[in-house]
């Protein structure tokens, strides 16, 4: 029995560390005022030239920095058409996820049913990855895990206790005011929707060289549309987005334990979005979830350079 909950703990963890990645890169992004819908989309870029660096070079490590820089390099098309044009987000972030599920799945076509001969390994931390359960689950997982723990913690530390959060979100509550203080509004949003991308494609790599060792097209299978719901979810706050993706990472799991008793997999397969929108509903719905759901001021919003 304890074998069985440390291996659902453990499968949770994994399922819920791009959901964390990606979450901390939109929150990053909506923070500074901007929303963008083209995670999936950002997450799938990642995903395919992460699996295939790794595959051509047999670093998995090459995979992931790769994949971080086309996330990075794809989301400035969404920063210029919404900061620079001043574009609709919701139309520029919608085409985005259209463009990277598009591309991922041309440059991925010739890599089909092509294993990794490596992938990213779990790494064992001396001494704590002897601990029962905790050991297994906490302290014997790969970099990917590691590395979701440690930037969750930079990004609360620098939102929270950092001029550099203090101007990120007065950037995203009140632009003008944050001008008129010396701070170049369009250059913070630039590199906040960049750090969402870099973000996001580092969650793809981590599907593609860490969760398993192959590229399917549509292997995100909506885990981008899920880290929007979860930003909302965690209320733009860091230490939340733990609690979210962890919780829908065991969702995700849930699906594979429950599969067994007879449940119809379609069924199954529907439980992350079906929370995804009970969440919502619930938060919208509740007097209390009203009052705490206050997404940055600008949020979706324009901004014109000396406008009123």
């Amino acid at each position: 029995m304890l074998e069985i909950i440390t291996s659902i703990l453990t499968r949770t963890v994994i399922a819920g560390t791009p959901l964390l990645l990606g979450t901390l890169g939109e929150l990053l992004c909506e923070r500074a005022g901007i929303l963008n819908l083209g995670v999936e989309g950002m997450m799938s870029i990642g995903a395919v030239s992460g699996f295939i660096v790794t595959f051509t070079t047999g670093n998995p490590w090459m995979g992931m920095i790769v994949a971080i820089l086309m996330g990075a390099l794809i989301s400035l098309l969404h920063a210029f058409v919404t900061v620079s044009l001043r574009a609709n987000q919701v139309v520029s972030g919608l085409a985005l996820t259209m463009l990277g599920l598009g591309l991922s799945g041309l440059w991925g076509k010739p890599y089909i049913g092509r294993p990794l001969s490596i992938k990213m390994q779990p790494i064992a931390i001396p001494g704590l990855s002897d601990i029962p359960v905790l050991g297994d689950v906490l302290f014997y997982q790969d970099a990917y895990f590691y590395l979701s723990v440690a930037l969750g913690i930079l990004v609360w530390f620098i939102l929270k206790h950092t001029r550099i959060g203090i101007t990120v979100r007065s950037v995203g509550e009140n632009p003008k005011a944050a001008e008129t203080m010396g701070v170049n509004v369009s250059l913070v949003k630039y590199l906040c929707v960049m750090a969402g991308g870099a973000f996001a494609g580092m969650a793809g790599a981590h599907l593609s060289t860490a969760y398993s060792k192959s590229w399917i097209e549509g292997m995100t299978s909506g885990r981008g549309w899920i880290v929007i719901a979860l930003t909302i979810f965690a209320l733009w706050e860091p230490s939340k987005a733990f609690v979210g993706a962890y919780v829908f990472g065991g969702i995700f799991v849930l699906q594979y334990v429950l599969q067994p008793l007879g449940i119809s997999p379609n069924l199954l397969a529907m439980l992350p979005y079906v929370t995804t929108l009970g969440v919502l509903l619930f938060y919208g719905m509740s007097k209390g979830g009203k009052r705490k759901m206050s997404a940055p001021a600008t949020l979706g919003e324009p901004y014109i350079r000396g406008g009123r």
